[in-house]
């Protein structure tokens, strides 16, 4: 975080479009406010489900999924993605903000934030239209878990 400021971090995720319902891999999002936090680069891969990828190229599914280093040819790996969304946190200036994000960017988000394995980036299963908390403060962070969307403490 640029400052000792407290910042307080909502990501909402949005609601499922065609192509995520389909199971087609996204090409980065953009997050207007914060290019850092524009969703996972998938490269070649983008507008393909995971099985058309994976009867094509097994072995480099098995690496994305098993390696946080391996890269989609032309896209990013997930230790790349966690690495650009913690810069982009800790540029965060002190305050609140409120930012749409692709659920790959929460899950980096969290691993960053709370200093996990790579490999847990798999593991966490972050919803559509649903809201991620971080607070912090200089380095810091703390994900609160558990609220309910629909509080208006989240959406103020």
């Amino acid at each position: 975080m640029s400052s000792a400021a407290p910042v307080r971090l909502l990501l909402v995720t949005p609601a499922l479009d065609l192509a995520a319902r389909q199971g087609r891999f996204g090409s980065g999002a953009p997050c207007p406010e914060h290019p850092g936090l524009n969703g996972l680069d998938t490269g070649a891969w983008a507008g393909r489900t995971l099985d058309e990828v994976a009867a094509e190229d097994p072995a480099g599914v098995r690496g994305w999924l098993t390696d946080p280093h391996y890269a989609p040819p032309g896209g990013e790996s997930v230790a790349a993605l966690t690495a650009r969304v913690g810069a982009a946190l800790a540029d965060l200036a002190g305050g609140r903000h409120r930012l749409p994000v692709e659920q790959a960017v929460v899950r980096a988000a969290v691993v960053h934030a709370l200093e996990l394995p790579h490999a847990a980036f798999w593991r966490l299963d972050v919803r559509p239209e649903t809201v991620t908390e971080l607070t912090g403060r200089a380095g810091r962070w703390n994900l609160l878990l558990g609220r309910d969307p629909r509080d208006p403490k989240g959406t103020d």
